[in-house]
């Protein structure tokens, strides 16, 4: 996560995706979409899914299967996953700004602006705890992703509404 001082926080473009691709896959009902068909759904470069696909598969979230017949599904520990736990895996431990770059920060030995900007962004990761890949998908997400997929509406199931 970054501070962007014209707009608040801002996750990076991968925790962006993995989550749209956890999503878009928690719809997939059934179906095996591809990388390929998964970055057209979601208007993203090839190559930038195929590093998040990886990643997610990496940590257990999605299943990959290549071949004929293969394509990608939601394991069950993706779908129950803690989105807080996603994109604090995606954005790594590294603090809200840095004090130490090329030209390190005079105020850096006494600075308190550190210490409350990583609480910020830890109440932040907290918020999403609680919240799964499945609840993510509740209506009327669920249906919005199924329309961009080019499936029907009519395939959402009930529990799911």
């Amino acid at each position: 996560m970054r501070i962007n001082y014209a707009g608040g926080m801002r996750l990076l473009r991968s925790t962006d995706l993995a989550l749209r691709v956890l999503m878009r896959l928690a719809v997939a009902d059934g179906s095996t979409p591809t990388t390929r068909e998964v970055a057209a759904d979601m208007d993203v470069p090839y190559t930038h899914a195929a590093k998040v696909v990886a990643e997610l598969q990496h940590l257990g979230l999605l299943a990959a299967r290549r071949g004929r017949g293969g394509g990608l599904g939601l394991t069950e520990a993706g779908r129950t996953a803690s989105v807080g736990a996603i994109v604090r895996t995606f954005e790594g431990d590294g603090d809200v700004v840095d004090c130490e770059g090329a030209a390190p920060c005079p105020l850096h030995t006494g600075c308190r602006l550190r210490g409350a900007l990583r609480r910020a962004q830890e109440a932040f990761f907290a918020s999403l705890d609680p919240l799964t890949v499945a609840d993510m998908v509740a209506a009327p997400t669920g249906p919005l992703l199924l329309g961009i997929s080019g499936r029907p509406i009519s395939a959402l199931t009930s529990d799911d509404d």
